[in-house]
């Protein structure tokens, strides 16, 4: 099962969505002028005056020179890239919304509807693909659902439709009155092996994608229980063979290093975090295939957050935001140097949405190129999800998922923050 699972990624639900967004643009016939392009982030070559023939949501072809008449988009003074993947967000929310009853007050629909909020404002920031991990399950599989059938305008998603945590772990309820407990708990909480093989199940019946576990503590829970880890070996190995068994791949928000690499031991695919891998992470990662997914965004926001005069954060968590947040670039820095596969993550909702192309100024800052940093979240991303063969690259068969921009972002990543263009599937989204 584990020879499968490698092929697709919940192949049939994800290609169901890719085929549903394209269809909804069958039979239209664009050309895009591109002044400038980087179709392929693999080769890094920047090809001039190019025209891209989007017909049915996809590429169909690219030509030399500005060619097609009726439907033209005109993109000759921009750089034009592939649309960006942010493989770790939480839409449902942010941090700044409400105050701490919200938690108890806040619906199913209240998420859903904030989740088509930010879902767009993520969309029209250059990402039209993303991972949404550990939201509240009906909110963010039905905002995924109505996405990919062009009710709603976002990225498309890929859902962990919650997440699998220990009791008492960094995703139980924390920080509540013993008596509401029961009513904030998810299904995805478990401990021992059989009764976590049940979560992970439990989550491929709610429409999960992948599964996302927190094996480590987490730096925002309202718990003192640290960073380190919180499943047991038996709990990881048993999670992992079951969602193996089940088709899907399983990431693991991990920051203590016993965590981290009691999950890769285990045969987990990819870490979300990693503040504290060492020499070992590294080396079972580049032996497994494995990505990082550094989410350097959140690391710098909690940093900050942690002294901002007026911040919310309880105790708990000021002393996690400050133990974690200043080691992640250098974390990154450690990772990349070592040969370790990089994908583009935020963690955006801790951050505020729309500001995830800031990852690519701290991923430069931890000594990635421009043109490095684009690919975490281009090729890199679309292979971490085994999607390679479906977006990332603009190409002959490929989704027409483009942005374009002013500048040139292989030069500076910061041009990347004010994209001017934005199609996913073939329908435009935004173009100033």
């Amino acid at each position: 099962m584990k020879v499968s699972m490698k092929k697709g990624l919940a192949a049939g639900v994800v290609a169901a969505l890719l085929a549903s967004a394209g269809a909804a643009f069958a039979g239209e016939v664009s050309y895009i002028h591109a002044g400038r392009v980087l179709a392929d982030p693999a080769t890094g070559r920047v090809a001039e005056r190019q025209t891209l023939v989007i017909e049915d949501g996809k590429v169909k072809e690219i030509r030399d020179g500005f060619v097609g008449e009726g439907n033209v988009v005109d993109l000759s003074g921009k750089f034009v890239l592939p649309g960006f993947i942010d493989s770790h967000v939480h839409l449902n929310g942010q941090q700044g919304d409400g105050d701490r009853a919200s938690r108890f007050t806040t619906t199913s629909a209240d998420a859903a509807l904030r989740g088509a909020q930010y879902a767009k404002i993520t969309l029209e920031s250059g990402f039209t693909t993303v991972a949404d991990l550990g939201g509240n399950i009906d909110a963010v599989v039905g905002l995924r659902n109505a996405i990919a059938q062009g009710r709603v305008p976002g990225p498309r998603i890929l859902a962990s439709a919650g997440t699998v945590t220990p009791h008492g772990g960094h995703g139980d309820a924390n920080g509540v009155p013993e008596s509401l407990v029961p009513h904030l708990r998810s299904s995805g909480v478990c401990s021992g092996p059989d009764d976590c093989r049940r979560a992970v199940r439990e989550r491929v019946r709610s429409g999960a994608d992948i599964i996302k576990i927190t094996a480590t503590g987490g730096v925002l829970s309202d718990t003192g229980a640290g960073l380190n880890q919180q499943f047991a070996d038996e709990e990881l190995r048993a999670i992992v063979e079951t969602a193996h068994f089940m088709g899907r791949q399983v990431t693991a928000h991990a920051h203590g290093t016993d965590g981290i690499n009691s999950f890769l031991r285990a045969g987990g695919d990819s870490i979300e975090h990693g503040t504290f891998l060492d020499n070992e992470t590294i080396r079972m990662l580049k032996a497994n295939g494995g990505y990082l997914v550094p989410t350097l965004l959140a690391g710098d926001f909690v940093a900050r957050e942690a002294v901002r005069p007026g911040n919310t954060f309880t105790e708990h968590q000021r002393k996690k935001s400050l133990e974690a947040g200043p080691l992640m670039l250098d974390m990154a820095r450690r990772a990349h140097a070592a040969g370790v596969k990089i994908a583009f993550g935020t963690d955006n909702g801790v951050a505020p949405h729309g500001t995830n192309a800031r990852e690519f100024q701290l991923l430069v800052q931890a000594g990635l190129t421009p043109l490095e940093a684009i690919q975490t979240a281009t090729i890199n991303a679309a292979d971490h999800f085994r999607l390679g063969d479906q977006i990332g690259r603009i190409t002959a068969g490929y989704n027409a998922d483009i942005i374009a921009v002013e500048g040139n972002p292989l030069e500076d990543v910061t041009t990347l923050m004010d994209v001017n263009f934005v199609m996913r599937a073939g329908k435009i989204y935004k173009q100033q």
